[in-house]
């Protein structure tokens, strides 16, 4: 279920992206699209850096799981950083949509919410921390 929840992360963070481009267009502020302005472009090429990045990570660790060389721990890997990440990029999504981000109108606040969800089942960012520092470590911290 991790696998599936790393890659549906990041389609959620694709769809905010996709959202978060198409408003910061189409919005004009002082007569221009507030695409134009450089903190909007950061973040946009910042969001897609991401999204690019952890669907790398996901067909290495498919291509992995299809060989049977696939360790645990590196699907806590995915499922930790597809999470953060997409939370994050919905964040980033509600902010440049301003007012509009918590809008029905636009499905940013909805996966927002829902990632605040998926960031918890199957293991929380910190719980995959742990599973992490085990295998780094071999010292099972949360154990007694």
């Amino acid at each position: 279920a991790r696998y599936g929840i790393a890659w549906g992360a990041l389609g959620a963070a694709e769809d905010c992206l996709a959202v978060a481009r198409q408003y910061t267009l189409d919005r004009k502020q002082f007569g221009r699209p507030l695409a134009a302005n450089q903190l909007i472009q950061k973040k946009l090429a910042d969001a897609l850096t991401e999204i690019h990045l952890g669907l790398q990570g996901c067909l290495q660790v498919g291509r992995l799981k299809d060989l049977h060389q696939a360790p645990v721990e590196i699907t806590s890997i995915i499922k930790r950083n597809s999470c953060g990440k997409a939370l994050e990029i919905a964040r980033l999504a509600r902010d440049m949509l301003g007012g509009n981000g918590i809008s029905d109108e636009f499905s940013v606040a909805r996966h927002l919410v829902n990632l605040e969800v998926v960031n918890t089942y199957e293991g929380t960012h910190d719980v995959h921390a742990l599973i992490l520092g085990r295998a780094i470590t071999g010292i099972a911290a949360f154990a007694n």
